[in-house]
């Protein structure tokens, strides 16, 4: 397999891996979690040169940051000191699971952080951020608090997630900005028109999620995948019905370049957002150590222009059905404005 070479986030952020772990999944929204196959999963990322573990304070609300906790503690030492932890804030919760928007007061902002360090056990945050932006409080406001955070050690260095061209503009005039968290993939490209040239012009380098489309075009999904209650796939536009069976057959195309390379749709599929740029850094979300081999795959995955070229006829740009959320968080996003 090939070497993880690094990647700087940004001008101003940490040096990490080509690929981060995402580690949402293994603690909500798709289906039941195995703890022992997770904490597996971030050993052997670890062990592979994987240095960049992203979560989310309300992933399971807590229960991420506790499984990465763990995970830590029981990794080798050379490991533990090399992982860097990327962490979004200020959704809230109900008891029932569901989302009442977002909290991005200066108050609240060092309120979620003192909670994270301890459910993680660190004494400090290599990456902080807003998951998404407060309609009510001012960016500039919010990243100034993050920035006291910086000052004072707590935190290393400020990203963005889920915001257009105009809040980054803002936000970079207030203080350093390492990189922006957006989904990006090949069905998922409404960054490349304004947020990542200005991102560029910035220095800010992009951590991108979503880049198997939450599984949609891993390969392994099909139409007949009976899904577990409380998956968000049930509620994805991109999942239902005519627009599921549109999106898949964009798979199969994807899956004959990928066979005639020998490679997987999952491999291809993740090598393409690789080939974006080396300011861009996949986050996989694999909650299983075969899945993470599989991701690891993309590293070996050279693809030509000629390779490129047959990618975009086959899923071209906004080719997907179905928008990536349910109208009520799509209104959430900045990003999509």
């Amino acid at each position: 397999m090939t070497a993880l070479r690094p990647r700087t986030l940004g001008s101003t952020g940490p040096q990490v891996s080509m690929l981060g772990l995402g580690c949402m999944g293994m603690s909500a929204l798709y289906g039941e979690t195995d703890r022992a196959e997770s904490v597996a999963t971030i050993h052997a990322a670890l062990d592979s040169g994987i240095n960049l573990l992203d979560t989310g304070d309300f992933y399971g609300m807590g229960h991420n940051e506790l499984l990465i906790n763990e995970a830590l503690r029981t990794a080798p030492a050379a490991a533990r000191e090399q992982a860097l932890t990327s962490v979004k804030f200020g959704a809230l919760r109900t008891v029932e699971g569901g989302f009442s928007g977002y909290d991005g007061r200066p108050a609240a902002v060092k309120n979620f952080a003192a909670y994270s360090l301890q459910r993680l056990g660190l004494d400090h945050i290599d990456v902080y951020r807003i998951a998404r932006l407060d309609p009510d409080v001012p960016i500039e406001e919010t990243v100034g608090a993050i920035a006291e955070l910086v000052e004072a050690g707590h935190v290393r260095h400020i990203g963005l997630s889920e915001v257009g061209a105009q809040t980054i503009r803002r936000a970079a005039s207030v203080a350093p900005i390492s990189d922006l968290q957006i989904e990006y993939s090949l069905i998922s490209r409404s960054i490349e028109a304004e947020i990542l040239p200005v991102c560029r012009e910035l220095g800010i380098g992009v951590t991108a999620y979503g880049v198997l489309s939450r599984g949609l075009i891993s390969g392994h999904f099909t139409r007949d995948r009976e899904l577990a209650a409380g998956d968000f796939r049930t509620m994805s536009p991109r999942f239902q019905d005519e627009n599921l069976r549109h999106n898949l057959d964009l798979v199969e195309a994807l899956r004959k370049i990928a066979e005639q390379k020998g490679v997987t749709v999952a491999q291809i599929a993740i090598a393409w957002v690789l080939a974006q740029g080396a300011d861009i850094v996949p986050l996989v979300g694999a909650r299983r150590r075969d899945r993470l081999t599989e991701a690891l795959g993309s590293l070996d995955v050279e693809l030509t222009p000629a390779d490129l070229a047959a990618i975009e006829e086959a899923v071209p740009a906004g080719a997907a059905a179905g928008a990536r959320y349910p109208d009520s968080q799509m209104a959430h996003l900045d990003s999509e404005r």
